[in-house]
């Protein structure tokens, strides 16, 4: 048995069910090390702009520990949010023989980390999900490339959660035999459409009053500048479809200016609504009949939401800078990809999308297949097959 330290940031939806399937599995003796109490306290998160807690449970299952954080402005938004100063001891207290960090290193304590581990001959595995689609060539992206590429070779493997992010490794000088497959997924139990999400579906779509015979647009996530939220707007606003709504779900810095464009476009088919939480997840999706993520920039690794409304049967269209776009998206087989921050392009896409009900149906379909295997199993399998590799 394999006695697996796992180094998170806190508490995460995506991440609390696949910690207690891999701490039911024979093969690892598993404790988590957290870093910052987010997700089960009452606490303010940065990117919806609001005070929130999870509302389904997150640290059962599965053997755990608060390493005590002494930033004065913890979070995952700047490099002194996770300042744990007794980490390294505390992971070393429980023997392991191998570190899984599934968060990244540029934060102060895993800087620290990775320095107090370089003479302990104990593997250092690292599971990232960044992308170089927008590579630069320039002194200061050089320099970075030759600093992260310092770093990696610290670690003895890497998971790599998709096409983009092996070759954002591979483009850090990582070698292929020390990159496995691990991809990004999702809790399918929880999000499986189901007649009693359709008929939640129903009522919320008459609460918000919109036609119950109108195709929904759906997008589901923080009201950011990375998300892009005005493109989305811009192009359903210019691409005048009938019998369709746009269906805005989230919270944010731009929740006000959002508002204020939907206001002043006077169309009656955009309905912006607040944050929805987890357990209100699934109606959510249920309610679309597509689903966007326009995001643009480096900034969106992979796009979690796309796995969840690909497992409710929703076809997807993705700007070209989401991360999940080259594994998950097939053009005209589940969905459309656009050029990311071309409005004129995604205003095309969403007609085409719209135009033909039955073939949408059918791209819904071919969404669940695909994504099928995008599960914690293949993780873990990849996990095993890098411990395996390197203990």
């Amino acid at each position: 048995m394999i006695r697996l330290a796992i180094i998170a940031s806190h508490p995460i939806q995506y991440y609390a069910p696949l910690f207690r399937l891999i701490a039911e599995d024979d093969f690892f003796q598993v404790k988590v090390f957290y870093l910052w109490n987010f997700g089960i306290t009452e606490q303010v998160d940065y990117g919806f702009q609001k005070s929130l807690k999870w509302d389904i449970p997150l640290l059962d299952g599965y053997n755990y520990e608060f390493v005590p954080n002494i930033s004065r402005n913890p979070g995952t938004h700047h490099v002194f949010g996770l300042q744990n100063p007794t980490l390294t001891r505390r992971v070393l207290e429980f023997l392991p023989d191998v570190i899984l960090l599934t968060v990244s290193y540029n934060f102060a304590s895993i800087y620290k980390l990775i320095w107090e581990m370089r003479n302990v001959n104990i593997p250092l595995i690292f599971r990232g999900d960044s992308h170089c689609i927008l590579k630069k060539n320039n002194l200061k992206s050089n320099i970075k490339r030759l600093f992260i590429s310092k770093i990696y070779q610290q670690f003895s493997a890497f998971l790599y959660v998709g096409k983009a992010n092996y070759e954002y490794f591979k483009y850090h000088n990582v070698p292929s035999v020390k990159l496995f497959f691990a991809p990004h997924a999702i809790d399918d139990s929880r999000f499986k459409i189901d007649d009693k999400h359709r008929e939640d579906a129903k009522k919320w779509k008459q609460e918000l009053g919109i036609n119950e015979n109108n195709l929904v647009i759906l997008f589901a996530g923080k009201f950011e500048p990375k998300k892009s939220p005005f493109d989305l707007i811009n192009a359903f606003i210019n691409s005048r479809l009938e019998s369709v709504s746009l269906l805005m779900v989230g919270s944010g810095v731009l929740e006000s200016q959002i508002q204020e464009l939907v206001k002043r476009s006077e169309n009656n088919n955009i309905c912006v609504v607040p944050f929805q939480n987890q357990s209100l997840m699934p109606r959510t999706y249920a309610t679309g009949d597509i689903f966007v993520l326009p995001s643009k920039s480096t900034s969106e690794t992979w796009g979690l939401a796309v796995n969840e409304a690909m497992s409710m049967n929703l076809p997807i269209i993705v700007s070209s800078h989401v991360g999940c776009a080259a594994d998950l998206v097939k053009p005209f087989e589940n969905g459309l990809i656009f050029e990311a921050g071309n409005v004129e392009d995604l205003t095309r896409c969403l007609q085409v999308a719209t135009s033909d009900y039955q073939r949408l149906k059918g791209w819904g379909k071919e969404s669940s297949k695909i994504v099928a295997s995008y599960s914690y199993e293949r993780i873990i399998l990849g996990l095993k097959e890098s411990v395996n590799a390197i203990v």
